[in-house]
């Protein structure tokens, strides 16, 4: 049987930036579960049905989390899981609001840096045996 691609986790709340993402992470050989809301992304981590491998969330979100407050909660729970932030405007809010070890992308980016990203990423996380 074929191994499935690393899942990815994606935050997104503009529609045509989905696509984008979506793509650059399908032909970078990824697999992508793409949501609008931080809740339903924190919902859905929670819940375990799916074994999500890293995380792309922008930043500023509508409702009540942002990109900062979805990628805090999920290291408590995952203290290495990876985590992507995009931004157009927030970048001066990455040294205090990023957790550790996460990388930033400034919108807009190249497809091939958020496959870049992710990767270097998932090199530095241990493989999960379970």
């Amino acid at each position: 049987m074929a191994e499935r691609p690393p899942l990815i986790l994606v935050v997104e709340d503009e529609y045509p930036l989905q696509a984008v993402v979506e793509e650059a992470l399908i032909e970078g050989g990824f697999g992508a579960d793409i949501l609008s809301s931080a809740e339903e992304a924190l919902t859905l981590f929670k819940s375990e049905m799916k074994e999500y491998r890293a995380l792309v969330a922008d930043v500023n979100l509508k409702g009540r989390l942002s990109g900062w407050d979805l990628a805090r909660q999920i290291r408590e729970r995952e203290p290495t899981f990876p985590v992507v932030y995009m931004t157009g405007a927030a970048l001066d809010g990455w040294a205090s609001q990023g957790v550790p070890n996460s990388i930033l992308l400034q919108k807009p980016f190249a497809p091939a840096q958020l496959v870049t990203a992710i990767s270097q990423l998932l090199n530095q996380v241990p493989p999960s045996r379970e």
